[in-house]
């Protein structure tokens, strides 16, 4: 919101008459005081962004030979729900201007990192900035692209985007999970829904088992993988991996795959069941 400046003369010094403080540009770069990105860019994870702001408007002090200007600011960077990536940025710009600095707009530079595990929407750079002479404040948004992960949001413990793999490297996953003796078994999946506590720390560990048709189980390994940790920016979904070796004696079959995923800190279970072949 705009308030009207306020005007003070003093023996030494005047505020000089300005039209209305307001956020100019603001633009993101992928290097600092590099080429303005198009609003279609799209960062990925992990990729660093650098922010830059340019403030027009402002009010200047007068004296003698110089021109003063007192302006602070603040910038907030959120992912589509309003969290934030990081903790907010603040800084002053105090500047003495010469009769030269006529054509002087002020602006100050920022950088912040995508966290390496997000989704995919729309994200924001939220800045509000003060123009301590005039008393008068400005707030701009400015709306960036993420490809991150796409992933179903889910209240409670769940397994999405579960695959059977041919290989490690294998993107798209097996159109029919089919396997034979002495194959390895690759498997990804993604976990969500668990819950955060303090510092947005997360739990969770997951096992596997094998089963036959009749519902028999043939193999199990409870302690296949776990992931605990901490951050600023909540982790919203943990990758997982499995791998299991099927012996070359492995009868043709057909099987389930059991993964069973528990949530430490929110007291919950969950378990998909995924079925292949042995031929």
């Amino acid at each position: 919101m705009l308030r009207a400046a306020v005007f003070v003369l003093t023996t030494a010094t005047a505020l000089s008459a300005a039209s209305s403080f307001s956020i100019g540009r603001m633009a993101l770069h992928q290097f600092e005081d590099g080429p303005v990105l198009l609003t279609s860019y799209e960062f990925i994870p992990g990729e660093t962004a650098y922010f830059s702001c340019r403030m027009t408007g402002f009010q200047t002090e007068k004296g003698e030979d110089t021109q003063g200007v007192k302006l602070s600011w603040r910038m907030e960077v959120s992912d589509p729900s309003g969290a934030l990536l990081q903790k907010p940025e603040a800084g002053r710009i105090e500047d003495k201007l010469l009769a030269e600095d006529k054509d002087w707009a002020p602006k100050f530079l920022a950088n912040f990192v995508v966290p390496p595990f997000v989704t995919s929407g729309d994200y924001r750079v939220s800045v509000k900035a003060r123009d301590e002479l005039a008393g008068a404040d400005a707030t701009a948004e400015l709306v960036f692209h993420v490809h991150g992960h796409s992933i179903e949001p889910s209240e409670t413990l769940a397994i999405r985007n579960f695959l059977f793999l041919r290989t490690e490297d294998d993107a798209f996953g097996m159109r029919n999970a089919v396997y034979r003796p002495g194959d390895m078994l690759l498997a990804r999946f993604d976990v969500t829904g668990y819950k955060f506590a303090e510092n947005n720390h997360f739990s969770v560990t997951y096992g596997l088992a094998v089963e036959s048709t009749e519902g028999k189980q043939l193999f199990a390994q409870a302690d296949a993988g776990a992931e605990s940790r901490e951050s600023f920016y909540p982790q919203r979904y943990v990758p997982g991996t499995l791998s299991l070796s099927l012996d070359k004696t492995v009868p043709p079959a057909a099987y389930t795959l059991v993964v069973t995923v528990k949530d430490a800190l929110g007291n919950q279970t969950t378990e998909a069941r995924e079925p292949f072949k042995v031929e």
